[in-house]
């Protein structure tokens, strides 16, 4: 069983799934500021929902960003911690690439990046980039966005999808990475992916660091 992830936004979502990456239960929620206390008691109901136990997990799949600085660390130590403890690999998941994996529909995904700022990752591109908000419409056009609730009303976007699905798409790429290598990544080394750019850097170019 496969227990995957993904608090990069004010959007969580968490999920189980079988080996093959395929989902069996779900959950999805929206919140500001609560993430420490409530994303271990939502996976210790789903698991008791699904009649399942933590200990069964063979892997964890997490969604590493980047994004919401606070949701990030509480549930990249959330799933550390259990990893390290029943010795199961571990799985990043880049997570603007999970909500496109989501959402079919969204042409890019976007996650904030500061007070006016976000990051935009366009389905095809090999990196995200770091936009101005009040430029996102004028380089996507009417496009379907895959973008955080919270976002969605405080730069007053239309058109968008919320992900809150991308947990079990976190799953199935971290089922297909673990088939290539069911290792997964190095506990010590994984980390959240801040991106940001670098001072005197144009805010539309491409962010170094991404994998």
């Amino acid at each position: 069983m496969i227990i995957a992830i993904e608090s990069a936004s004010s959007d969580h979502s968490l999920a189980l799934a079988s080996q093959d990456g395929v989902s069996f239960a779900a959950d999805s929620w929206t919140g500001e500021g609560r993430q420490a206390s409530e994303l271990l008691p939502r996976l210790l109901v789903l698991l008791a929902r699904a009649g399942r136990d933590l200990r069964e997990a063979t892997a964890l799949a997490i969604g590493v960003g980047p994004g919401s600085f606070t949701g990030l660390r509480v549930s990249m130590s959330l799933a550390k911690g259990i990893s390290l403890g029943l010795r199961v690999p571990v799985v990043g998941i880049p997570s603007l690439e999970a909500w496109l994996e989501a959402e079919p529909g969204a042409a890019a995904a976007t996650a904030r990046a500061g007070a006016q700022d976000v990051y935009l990752f366009t389905r095809g591109a090999r990196e995200p980039r770091i936009v101005a908000a009040s430029s996102l419409r004028g380089l996507v056009g009417a496009s379907v966005l895959a973008a955080p609730s919270e976002l969605a009303v405080a730069f007053d976007l239309s058109g968008t999808l919320a992900p809150r699905e991308a947990a079990g798409a976190v799953a199935r790429l971290a089922a297909a990475r673990l088939r290539q290598d069911p290792r997964g990544d190095d506990l010590a080394r994984l980390e959240p992916w801040y991106l940001r750019a670098p001072r005197g850097v144009a805010a539309s170019e491409t962010v170094s660091g991404w994998p």
